[in-house]
């Protein structure tokens, strides 16, 4: 991407130079450079002396190196010896003979000023006497006359080749007076068995670069997944092993998983109208006890089909049905392996009971909830809706504060063994709604159970008898009262008399205008009230009421009559 910046390449700090061939001519403008000129064709052989003079001139140019290269070069250019030999074999004015090798020598390099020394070129022989190879040598360079030797044949040495030159090792921050210093060249290859501390250190830097950039890019590359999948490795959370399945018997999980088999959900379609609710197995036969309400919408001629919670699915048909008690039997047929659900006792819980409640709220079948007994004998009226009292209900009911929405609805109210102690049945609503599958609201922790006792007495006579009995004490109420207490009219709704003749309340001595205040020692303070109290009892049984009359209290003793329910 073009951001502005030259694209050249830049020189780095770590850049390594590259080889050149030209030789810094003294005198050349700076950064100038010019090869040397090739051996002349003619010359057939190169003496080591004359090899060694040309590498010493063109590492060290300086005006004495300089004279020296011009002699050589004359030297060079002659095919004979400077001169002949005399017959006695001395060489005279202290030069070597024609023919005789010359002899090792090191010449002294140039020393730079503050006495920085310059590392000699590589290749220089050097006699094992002489100092290590870059130590300066004082004075002049010193030649001696050497005895001629005789002639050895010399192996043949093709054209002198320049060679390659090499960067020298040397130090920029030592450079004489602060300038620049042009790097110093030197011929000749370097020296396979004499490797030099600077080249070592060299090739040392280069592999920790080389090192350290491959640690970079492995780093990078690591540090780049790490990030997108969270680490190396697949991350594993820590997880609690497998346990086995089962529960306490008396917890929810218990509760739940022994009774959820018994429970089922119900569809109910007929005239116009469709409804879910809930309902549970009362014997092997397939008898399912529910509410009323809950069946209602089928009508003569509806539909009702069951699922179970395992999922499967059966058609049932109704048994009997009591708006009075708000409780319906429906019968499934063909149906194997049912499990019923065992029934407990109402009279024996208590305020603060735990409880569980199944059901389908909002068709969510077998959905279970916890809670306790928040009251009991909570005397309730629910239904009403056809407007002539027909389908209301009467109920001394269970409370409870465990969640119950619509299409809980006829399902069970469990306690801590798993046994049915009610059968769910309205809920209050944080409005004005009253209906229990109206929909209007939620739970708000107030659900109505139906006692167990009292279903289990209507469920009998409904699988029995396909009707339910009430108990009565054969009495009309002014429904109108406004007082404390249940107020006997004066007159019957159809105009007869408020007290049946030879009806229980007749019998006891109850004349119309009296005002009932307790029921067994149980204050009532409505109509309503009344009717759900004799409701919860069954027909023959023996009531103590309390009255006023004229200001006075009096006690009056009766047995329950009965009549048939709808």
């Amino acid at each position: 991407m073009d951001d502005g910046k030259p694209t050249e390449s830049k020189p780095k700090w770590w850049s390594r130079p590259t080889r050149q061939h030209a030789v810094a001519e003294p005198g050349s403008p700076e950064g100038a450079q010019q090869t040397p000129p090739p051996a002349p064709a003619e010359e057939p052989v190169s003496s080591p002396a004359t090899a060694a003079e040309t590498a010493v001139q063109a590492a060290a140019p300086s005006p004495a190196t300089a004279a020296a290269g011009e002699r050589t070069a004359v030297a060079a250019a002659r095919p004979q010896p400077l001169h002949q030999p005399d017959e006695y074999s001395t060489p005279p004015y202290g030069e070597p003979g024609p023919w005789a090798p010359a002899p090792p020598v090191q010449r002294p390099m140039a020393t730079p000023a503050h006495g920085t020394s310059v590392p000699p070129a590589y290749g220089t022989p050097q006699p094992p006497s002489a100092p290590p190879t870059g130590t300066p040598q004082p004075g002049p360079p010193q030649q001696h006359p050497q005895p001629p030797a005789p002639p050895q044949p010399q192996p043949q040495q093709a054209h002198p080749v320049p060679q390659p030159t090499q960067w020298l090792q040397y130090d920029p921050w030592s450079t004489p007076g602060g300038g620049p210093q042009q790097p110093l060249l030197h011929p000749g290859g370097p020296v396979p068995h004499a490797p030099r501390k600077g080249r070592r250190r060299g090739l040392a830097v280069v592999a920790a670069l080389l090192f350290a950039g491959l640690t970079g890019v492995l780093g990078g590359g690591v540090g780049a997944y790490i990030e997108r999948h969270g680490g190396i490795t697949t991350l594993e959370l820590p997880q609690a092993g497998r346990e086995d399945g089962g529960r306490a018997p008396d917890s929810v999980a218990g509760i739940a998983a022994s009774a959820l088999p018994g429970v089922v959900t119900l569809h109910v379609s007929g005239g116009g109208e469709q409804g879910t609710g809930t309902g549970f197995v009362l014997d092997e036969q397939g008898h399912i006890l529910t509410n009323h309400h809950v069946v209602d919408p089928a009508g003569p001629s509806g539909d009702i089909t069951v699922t179970f919670s395992g999922g499967e699915t059966a058609v049932a048909e109704l048994v009997g049905k009591d708006s009075g008690y708000d409780l319906a039997v429906v019968q499934v047929k063909g149906v194997s392996n049912l499990k019923p659900l065992p029934l407990g006792n109402s009279d024996n819980v208590r305020v603060g009971d735990p409880v569980v409640a199944i059901g389908a709220p909002f068709d969510l079948q077998n959905t279970v909830t916890s809670g306790i007994i928040s009251a009991k004998e909570r005397p309730i009226t629910a239904g009403g809706e056809k407007g002539d009292g027909s389908d209301i209900s009467y109920v001394d009911a269970l409370q409870t504060d465990a969640p119950i929405n619509p299409g809980n609805s006829g399902g069970p109210l469990l306690d801590a063994k798993a046994r049915v102690i009610g059968i769910n049945s309205a809920i209050r609503a944080a409005d004005s709604g009253s209906g229990p599958d109206g929909g209007q609201a939620g739970s708000i922790g107030l659900g109505f159970a139906i006692p167990v006792n009292q279903g289990k007495r209507v469920a009998e006579e409904l699988i029995n008898t396909g009707k339910a009995s009430h108990p009565v004490i054969g009495v009309s109420l002014d429904m109108k009262y406004t007082g404390d207490g249940a107020r006997v009219g004066e007159k019957a709704q159809d105009g007869g008399a408020s007290v049946t003749p030879g009806g229980p309340a007749a019998k006891a001595g109850i004349r119309p205008g009296d005002v009932i205040t307790k029921v067994d020692g149980q204050r009532v303070h409505s109509g309503e009230e009344l009717i759900v109290k004799i409701r919860a009892h069954r027909p023959g049984d023996r009531l103590r009421l309390t009255l006023e009359r004229g200001g006075k209290e009096q006690t009056k003793t009766l047995t329950l009559g009965s009549s048939a329910g709808g």
